[in-house]
């Protein structure tokens, strides 16, 4: 049974005035993607709303609630975005000042439709977390704090949305999926469905990366993250919130983390359905839903489509995963002898089949390395054409879930260090805003030689740096603290193959 928490946010979400700003979002059926899975999808357009995303609902019943001398004073919120351009509406129907801090990453579209809305903008840190920190300094000058999911009236407003899917369909619903960052927006329809329809399932979607209600809710207690990462910003949360980690603790029935790929995928799939481009967080539960329906069929099941700022420069990027994300395209690394011929000897072991790359750089007179993308209709296929290049006698990898690879090595021209055995190798990802890839390079070390780097934008999402070092033994133990120190998530790829292949 629900606790005294749950009830008292149920009750508030009855008489939430979201109405006042925000609009009742219809659900439309997936036909498209119902006939890939086996199982019946419908979309919950709160890309619809008025800011395009469903941030507006709890943003407003809670600023509904404050009296005349907290409006006349004004509110503060932190956000990456979507609830700052709900906070920013609320506050222009209601007559009060907004003032809102935004991470200095935070994607230009979403900065600049808060301004638009007359919201007092200003860029501080790196992460939700740093802004939020900001944010509480200003509540001593008398601003009244709208915190984006860590509220009761927020998570309240969140949930009207519940209601309206109850309505909308009111049988044959077997499971809801919802994206997660701080937990307001499933904490308030996971409380409103196990009030009013128990037997349906809520299930909880996070980025692998960004997944602290999934380990939250596993260790009994809020757990924090040392990164979290940035790509789905509109979730980008290190901290679930108190109460929603309450809430959800009692009425959600499961989690669900999806890479970035997978999140790619779901974005071409609801383009493909309706011609609309969401944001990554705003494509999450489409990828949940996806995810969990493998080796299920004849279900009845809805996606939450919770926002549509999407930076355009972020489209190459997602263009560009979502091949692989939905197994329509491997990467392979090839090593085939470097004698006339052999080029025309592997493309006819490819066959018919299209290549969506093929790059190849001289590396000694015995074998060459190849990367090469191929077209292939799933998981099966790709296994076959590794298989057909082994047979033929290639060395051949499957890189087509190396991170290092598909950010990198694709992109690269390659060559080979001139102290390959002392070279260290790392993936490094910070923060992406201007001046950041020089504050990067200016933390390392003068005495170690780079030997490798290789950095690509990725449009607002994170800066994503290959770097090789040779550090000299003296300076070994100043690399090492470098690393403890820089406060940038990195991964050792000293191993990895596409590095083995291509660049060692």
């Amino acid at each position: 049974m629900p606790g005294r928490l749950a009830e008292d946010v149920f009750r508030a979400m009855l008489t939430a005035p979201v109405y006042d700003v925000a609009r009742e979002t219809p659900l439309e059926a997936a036909s498209i993607l119902s006939g890939n899975l086996g199982n019946e999808v419908w979309f919950k357009r709160e890309d619809l709303q008025p800011v395009f995303s469903f941030k507006l609902r709890g943003a407003y019943a809670r600023m509904a609630r404050l009296t005349p001398a907290q409006l006349a004073l004004g509110v503060v919120a932190a956000s990456a975005g979507n609830h700052a351009q709900g906070v920013a509406l609320a506050a222009q129907r209601l007559g009060c000042r907004a003032v809102i801090i935004m991470p200095a990453t935070t994607p230009a579209i979403k900065v600049e439709a808060v301004r638009r809305l007359g919201g007092e903008v200003h860029l501080v840190g790196d992460s939700f977390d740093e802004a939020s920190t900001h944010a509480l300094t200003l509540v001593a000058l008398g601003l009244t704090p709208i915190h984006p999911f860590d509220d009761a009236d927020v998570i309240a407003g969140q949930g009207t949305m519940a209601l309206e899917i109850l309505r909308q369909r009111p049988r044959g619903l077997d499971a809801v999926f919802v994206p997660v960052g701080g937990g307001g927006l499933l904490a308030g329809i996971a409380t409103c469905i196990k009030h009013l329809r128990p037997s349906v399932r809520v299930i909880g979607v996070e980025p692998a990366d960004s997944d602290s209600m999934t380990r939250s809710l596993k260790a009994g207690r809020p757990v924090g993250l040392d990164h979290a990462g940035t790509f789905a910003d509109g979730v980008a949360v290190r901290r679930v919130g108190d109460l929603p980690f309450l809430l959800c603790r009692e009425t959600v029935d499961e989690m669900i983390r999806v890479g970035t790929d997978e999140i790619c995928t779901a974005i071409k799939d609801v383009f493909l359905e309706n011609r609309t481009l969401l944001e990554p967080s705003g494509a999450l539960s489409v990828a949940g839903l996806r995810a969990w329906s493998r080796g299920r069929s004849g279900l009845h099941l809805i996606a939450i489509l919770s926002g549509a700022n999407l930076n355009f420069d972020r489209l190459r990027f997602v263009a560009e995963r979502a091949g692989t994300g939905e197994r329509r395209e491997s990467l392979f690394a090839v090593g085939i002898p470097e004698r006339p011929g052999s080029f025309r000897a592997f493309c006819a072991l490819v066959g018919k089949r299209a290549i969506t790359e093929f790059n190849y750089r001289y590396s000694g007179p015995d074998i060459a390395r190849i990367f090469v993308g191929i077209q292939v209709e799933g998981d099966g296929e790709a296994r076959e054409v590794l298989e057909t290049f082994r047979a033929a006698g290639y060395l051949a990898e499957d890189l087509s879930g190396n991170e290092m690879a598909k950010l990198h090595l694709r992109h690269m021209s390659w060559g080979f260090s001139p102290d390959p055995r002392h070279e260290r190798v790392f993936r490094f990802e910070f923060p992406e805003r201007p001046g950041a890839l020089l504050q990067f390079l200016e933390r390392m070390g003068p005495d170690w030689n780079i030997t490798l780097f290789h950095y690509r934008n990725h449009g607002a999402d994170v800066g994503r740096v290959l770097a090789g070092v040779v550090v000299p033994k003296r300076n070994e133990a100043a690399f090492w603290s470098f690393l403890a120190d820089l406060g940038y998530a990195w991964i050792d790829e000293k191993d990895n193959p596409g590095y083995r292949l291509f660049l060692n």
